[in-house]
């Protein structure tokens, strides 16, 4: 019951998933704010003086056809910050721990291939004493 479990758990595609999913969460409030408070006005420095950031307005007597481009920087800065902390502090040390898993689990598989192997050369080696014997 516990191997089968432990399977589960250790399965990679699983564990990368759960990881993004809660680290994500979990960092997505303190990297929006430092992209709110910090970048945003960085950003707000190349747009004009009568707009607000990277925004214009399509019509200018309805206030509310506006394309925000600092809105959309915003959300590729969070996800790219997001994405890089997943991956690095999490997706890559738990593929190295994966890949010494599987490094020990295919030299297993390799060994018992040469086994099997020795032994059918052996099994070869028999047969050719037997009938060289027998005749």
């Amino acid at each position: 019951m516990f191997e089968g479990f432990k399977k589960f758990i250790l399965r990679g595609n699983i564990f990368d998933l759960a990881v993004a999913v809660v680290i994500g969460t979990a960092f997505t409030a303190v990297v929006t704010s430092v992209v709110t408070n910090l970048i945003n006005p960085l950003v707000a420095l190349i747009g004009g003086a009568n707009v607000k950031g990277l925004a214009i307005q399509l019509n200018p007597s309805n206030p509310n056809t506006i394309m925000h481009f600092d809105t959309v920087i915003t959300a590729v800065i969070n996800f790219l910050i997001i994405a890089a902390v997943v991956y690095f502090a999490f997706v890559v040390p738990i593929q190295r721990i994966m890949g010494r898993y599987k490094t020990a689990e295919e030299k297993t598989e390799e060994k018992a291939e040469a086994e099997v192997e020795l032994l059918g050369e052996i099994r070869d080696l028999l047969r050719e004493q037997r009938s060289g014997s027998g005749r």
